[in-house]
């Protein structure tokens, strides 16, 4: 009996340690919140992003319905940070996963996760109306203002 236990606790140990880090990939997007990833071979217009330590420069931004942006994103700052393109809404729900799973990867055509001194595009066509949020969803920097506005009109 105690062969069993220990052999079932031993198991149950590794069952934990066992989690690999989880990527955005697995959660499959049928549609994005913020519009659609965009065109490589239409025009964009180019608009550059730094993210540093809880912030985004610039932290607001306006496009017109219809408008195809390529996105250079920078991580001028000394620690990971992310940039995830989606409404309020769905980046909070996003940002419960991430406390649960912080070593999300992000690579997908709305977001994507640097490391200190990286840099990436994101192509993205604004097909709605409205206003929506770029933001770091590592924990706790969005709790700490790691925010942006894109204003579609």
């Amino acid at each position: 009996m105690k062969k069993t236990t220990t052999i079932s606790l031993a198991l149950i140990a590794l069952a934990g340690a066992a989690v690999p880090a989880m990527s955005h990939e697995q959660h499959g997007h049928e549609t994005y919140s913020a519009g659609e990833p965009g065109n490589a071979k239409k025009p964009a217009r180019t608009i550059e992003v730094t993210m540093s330590e809880m912030e985004f420069t610039p932290s607001r931004i306006e496009v017109k319905r219809g408008e195809q942006i390529r996105f250079i994103v920078r991580n001028a700052g000394t620690e990971d940070h992310e940039f995830l393109l989606a409404s309020t809404e769905d980046n909070l729900k996003h940002a419960d996963a991430m406390k649960k799973n912080p070593r999300m990867a992000h690579d997908d055509p709305n977001g994507v996760r640097l490391a200190p001194k990286k840099s990436a595009e994101i192509l993205w066509k604004f097909t709605k109306a409205g206003t929506f949020e770029f933001a770091c969803l590592i924990p706790d920097h969005r709790d700490y203002g790691m925010t942006g506005r894109v204003t579609v009109k």
